[in-house]
């Protein structure tokens, strides 16, 4: 039998070791669905925004290559201005050398055949006009190429710049990624969830807002894809872009910069076709009438039809 003394340290080991443990083991307890839901809810709305710089960064870049290929354009030309300019003065300055060891004054002194004081006078002030003439549309087009060859540097030091952000951006939404899809799998028992295509009636909408809703309702189903225009996957601007695309009018991928584009009407104008904006322009959908719209949600879950009220809307836009 173990004396008293023993038998008592050894209670109060055991209680210590309890209570060191009972916290540990509540810090463990695994999160419930519901919390896991807020958290990827969050994350979802962080990562579109960053999903959405991505996309105006492309744009920028976009730009940025359309406004290098028009300087690059307009350079050669410039280029052959001033090397003609350039081989014009150096011929001016060469006429001028053989022309003279004569000084002003000894060409108005001496008198060539057959040449009076006057007509003496009238050449040399038409060779003086004619080099000035020649320089000054010289240093014109040369600083015409000089003023364009700085713009498209700056440009093409631009558009290194911005591959740069746009690869980082790039590998931290796909940090990003992986961390929800983590979330959801521990969630939901799976990263994304299965799409069906719509069979319901398609609302008959006229013209080219037409065209767009019928394209809208042609992608629920389809998977959220991040910085995608379809046709296999969108993201929410890559949407509402394809679908006015389809419809023969051009919007940039990105939600703040479409709303740049549109017309802005209230609430009470809404028509099918017209964009619905939210999250302060970080996301945006397409109204297809009756109270609704077509979004692409998130990363993993598909293009759906919700109410326009889904969220708070931010405004209301009608494409030109």
């Amino acid at each position: 039998m173990l004396p008293v003394r023993i038998l008592l340290r050894s209670l109060v080991a055991a209680g210590l070791s309890a209570a060191l443990l009972a916290p540990m083991t509540a810090a463990r307890a695994e999160p419930s669905v519901g919390e896991l839901t807020q958290r990827i809810n969050k994350a979802s709305a962080e990562l579109e925004k960053v999903v959405e710089s991505y996309n105006k960064l492309n744009e920028e870049i976009k730009e940025s290559r359309a406004a290098a290929a028009t300087l690059g354009a307009r350079i050669e030309p410039l280029r052959q201005q001033a090397d003609q300019s350039r081989a014009e003065v150096a011929e001016l300055a060469t006429r001028a050398y053989k022309l003279g060891g004569l000084s002003t004054a000894s060409a108005l002194l001496s008198p060539s055949e057959g040449s009076s004081l006057m007509n003496r006078l009238g050449a040399l002030e038409q060779l003086a006009r004619d080099r000035d003439r020649q320089i000054a549309g010289f240093d014109a087009t040369q600083r015409r190429y000089t003023d364009e060859k700085a713009r498209l540097d700056a440009t093409l030091a631009r558009q290194t710049a911005q591959a740069k952000q746009l690869a980082a951006g790039k590998k931290r939404i796909e940090g990003e990624l992986a961390k929800l899809y983590e979330m959801r799998r521990e969630a939901y028992g799976s990263a994304t969830s299965a799409g069906s295509r719509y069979t319901g009636s398609v609302p008959a909408v006229s013209g080219k807002a037409g065209v767009a809703v019928r394209y809208a309702y042609g992608a629920i189903g389809k998977p959220y894809v991040w910085a995608a225009e379809g046709p296999n996957g969108y993201d929410c601007s890559g949407l509402t872009l394809a679908a006015w695309k389809a419809a023969g009018k051009s919007l940039p991928h990105n939600a703040a910069m479409q709303w740049d584009k549109v017309a802005r009407i209230g609430r009470g104008e809404l028509k099918p076709g017209d964009l619905v904006f939210y999250s302060g322009l970080g996301h945006v959908a397409l109204f297809v009438g009756g109270g609704k719209v077509i979004h692409a949600p998130r990363a993993g879950e598909s293009v759906k039809l919700a109410s326009v009220d889904m969220m708070t809307p931010y405004g209301y836009g009608r494409v030109r």
